[in-house]
């Protein structure tokens, strides 16, 4: 058993987790778990984009457009600073290195994903999510006042007083450790390896979720689960491929094992899924196909090289014939309840990414909204946390009443 002391400690090293240490103030000792490798998070695996407002004439397309997808059961508030952080957050990521596709003259070129009114979505090829995951690993690992350590669980919080004090956590050698630290951030993704099938890593278990209970912090819709529609079928075991919603919206269309169209492809994720399952129940079949015939062959090769690649690995030529697909679990809009400043219910006690929810995403998440949710509201923890941090010191005394 060791115990060890920092101010902030960070549970997860997805683009959250990341996003967190990175605004947090430089003089503070920050330590960030990884349950499994670095590279073992979700963040790694989004393919389509990440969302961004772009212009003021955008604003109300794109509120509503999420509010629509979520079936309006959104946080109004929570949707709004999403979208106006959304410039600030995506001119961050390019000064830090992301690669974002651009236009001739060097403008970002944006694609569109269905249940959006216009195209508004910047992409790295179709691994958008590991540039940018990547390029926020590289970058917290420049900071000096950062610790981080893999292949450690967080197994408990410590508490004192229904004050959140630390966590308790094991490494993969069997040592029990006990952080204590001012501040604890659950950053610890969704719940896809509870399902049989998921896009989703086995590791993402609901850790989170499951300590909060514990403890009596708030949850809010737990039934709120996204299935995605199309995943690459295969009987092999494991995690789901996602086929990304880009290729819908660059014009790949859902066939039948006719043959023939049977909806339409740029609906919301849970109304396409629906449309599909009951097809399958209609045909009496376990999946069925997605054909890119519509799509551009540049556009393949250029915008999702890694999907061709993929398909082509288990005998499919997207270029020739539709692949196979079945939905799957996707993304967990439910989770710790949290308030605009991506605090919980217990004091010192944050949730960001997955693990969270603030109701940006209600009933039914927008395609291209996580990475940008996460990212808008990890800032925003790490900025109330060293507020308050300030605040603390300027005002002792008071604080020391208030304990």
């Amino acid at each position: 058993m060791k115990d060890l002391y920092y101010d902030v400690v960070i549970a997860g090293c997805g683009v959250a987790g990341l996003y967190t240490a990175i605004h947090l103030p430089p003089d503070k000792k920050v330590l960030l778990l990884s349950k499994d490798s670095l590279e073992t998070c979700d963040s790694m695996l989004a393919q389509g984009g990440i969302c961004v407002l772009r212009d003021d004439d955008d604003y109300d397309s794109y509120f509503e457009d999420t509010m629509r997808a979520g079936h309006y059961e959104n946080r109004r508030e929570s949707v709004d600073i999403m979208i106006r952080g959304s410039r600030a957050v995506i001119n961050h990521l390019i000064a830090l290195g992301v690669r974002f596709a651009t236009n001739p003259d060097g403008s970002l070129l944006y694609t569109k994903e269905g249940a959006h009114s216009r195209p508004r979505i910047c992409f790295h090829e179709d691994v958008t999510g590991k540039e940018i995951t990547t390029v926020l690993l590289r970058t917290v690992q420049t900071l000096p006042n950062v610790t981080i350590m893999d292949y450690t669980t967080m197994t408990d919080i410590l508490t004192e007083d229904g004050v959140c004090t630390g966590i308790t956590a094991e490494t993969a050698d069997g040592d029990v450790l006990y952080i204590s630290c001012r501040d604890t951030v659950f950053a610890t993704g969704g719940i896809g390896g509870l399902y049989k099938h998921s896009t989703n890593y086995p590791i993402l278990t609901g850790d989170g979720c499951r300590i909060a209970e514990k403890h009596g912090v708030a949850l809010e819709h737990m039934d709120y689960v996204q299935i995605h529609p199309t995943s690459f079928y295969t009987e092999e075991p494991g995690r789901q491929f996602l086929i990304s919603e880009s290729a819908r919206g660059e014009g790949a269309v859902l066939l039948n094992h006719k043959g023939e169209r049977f909806t339409n492809e740029l609906e919301p994720r849970d109304v396409v899924s629906a449309a599909i399952h009951a097809e399958m129940k209609k045909e009496g079949v376990e999946y069925e196909f997605l054909s890119f015939a519509n799509v551009p062959k540049e556009t393949i090769l250029h915008h999702f090289p890694h999907i061709y690649e993929f398909c082509l690995e288990h005998g499919y030529d997207i270029l020739k014939e539709p692949i196979p697909i079945v939905p799957a679990q996707h993304y967990f809009m439910g989770g710790i309840h949290v308030d605009s400043n991506s605090e919980t219910t217990m004091p010192h006690l944050y949730a960001v990414g997955e693990t969270s929810c603030n109701g940006v995403h209600g009933k039914n998440r927008l395609a291209s909204n996580s990475l940008l949710e996460s990212l808008v509201f990890a800032k925003r923890a790490a900025q109330h946390i060293a507020a308050s941090c300030e605040s603390e010191q300027k005002n002792p005394k008071e604080q020391e009443q208030n304990v």
